[in-house]
């Protein structure tokens, strides 16, 4: 009969803990996600990486330059007299 109420208790224990782990994780999470985007911004700047949107400029701006330089090579040059 003991052993039956330790195995009840322990199982109350556990229904509890199951009832209250969804709102422990949110908390955890949110703590959790804090942490690790403060860690990914962190490794960023150590490993002077560059963020998409700059890098995406980068591109454009370069796509811009070959386009005009085609067009340079492109025109008729004048001839020297």
């Amino acid at each position: 009969m003991a052993e039956r109420g330790n195995k009840r208790l322990f199982v109350d224990a556990v229904e509890e803990l199951l009832a209250e782990l969804p709102s422990r994780a949110r908390g955890g999470k949110e703590k959790l996600s804090e942490q690790a985007i403060g860690a990914l911004r962190s490794l960023v700047e150590e490993l002077d990486l560059v963020r998409r949107d700059d890098l995406d400029e980068l591109e454009l701006r370069v796509a811009q330059l070959e386009h005009r330089l085609r067009l340079l090579e492109d025109a008729p040059h004048p001839r020297p007299e």
